[in-house]
């Protein structure tokens, strides 16, 4: 299988969690920029997807990360990134929002589980109260120690 077939659209993709969902499975949702792809990012994705039975990432666009993390990020564009992430054998569905948070994709696709970094609380994951309010659970990851994209693009800087 091709793995861009798991990049859809929003629309795509609420279809497809729905089926998913009829046939009994848990949708786990989790989102971020994902610019450099490095262990903490695939073992924070892999304990994610063990906390159901389908993942999808709401990925941050190119816009939306140098809005968050300035001008010069992005270093791998939002198609890269999309690929990257979809290649990923635990990653079920993937796609796109511009938005600064994905508050209004979380509040379309309605997953079962919405999962984000032991960085945050409960109370401070956005859309937290949109997966509870729908009957649906919030969980935090440990995340693996000294692993950032900011952290090696300073270490290559350095260089």
């Amino acid at each position: 299988m091709k793995t861009e077939v798991k990049i859809k659209s929003h629309k795509d993709l609420k279809a497809q969690i729905k089926e998913w969902q009829s046939q009994g499975n848990k949708v786990v949702f989790t989102n971020g920029c994902f610019d450099i792809l490095h262990l903490g990012h695939i073992d924070y994705l892999e304990k994610a997807a063990a906390m159901g039975d389908k993942l999808v990432v709401g990925l941050n666009s190119d816009d939306s990360v140098r809005e968050l993390k300035g001008p010069e990020r992005p270093v791998n564009k939002e198609y890269a990134r999309s690929r990257m992430l979809a290649a990923l054998s635990f990653v079920d569905g993937l796609t796109v929002f511009s938005e600064k948070t994905p508050r209004e994709l979380i509040t379309y696709l309605l997953p079962d589980i919405l999962v984000k970094g032991s960085d945050y609380s409960v109370e401070t994951i956005v859309g937290a109260d949109v997966v509870l309010g729908n009957g649906g659970e919030v969980k935090t990851i440990d995340l693996v120690e000294g692993y950032s994209t900011s952290n090696i693009i300073e270490k290559i800087k350095d260089k």
